[in-house]
């Protein structure tokens, strides 16, 4: 699914203007990523929640040349699905 088949989704269930969709869509990501980006989490209750993780330095390995080089400290994004999330994902992958 793509950023435009959820603005299709809310045109045709919410009945609002596919630019006023596009809005909402837009408004609603720039919100989660400037959370983010903060170093905040992000909990949406009945999906579930983003924690932005760092990681350390740490030892990794040139898959070409075999050579040890050290990988440099940065942050993840991690999503952890609430359990109404992950029931209905169980039921669709059975």
């Amino acid at each position: 699914m793509t950023k435009a088949d959820l603005v299709t989704v809310i045109y045709e269930r919410v009945g609002l203007s596919k630019k006023e969709a596009t809005e909402i869509v837009e408004a609603l990501f720039e919100c989660i990523k400037n959370t983010l980006a903060e170093g905040e989490s992000l909990k949406i209750s009945g999906f579930g929640t983003f924690h932005v993780r760092k990681k350390g330095i740490r030892k990794g390995r040139n898959p070409k040349s075999g050579a040890e080089i050290q990988i440099t400290p940065r942050k993840v994004v991690t999503f952890k699905p609430s359990m109404q999330f992950r029931t209905v994902a169980e039921k669709a992958d059975s």
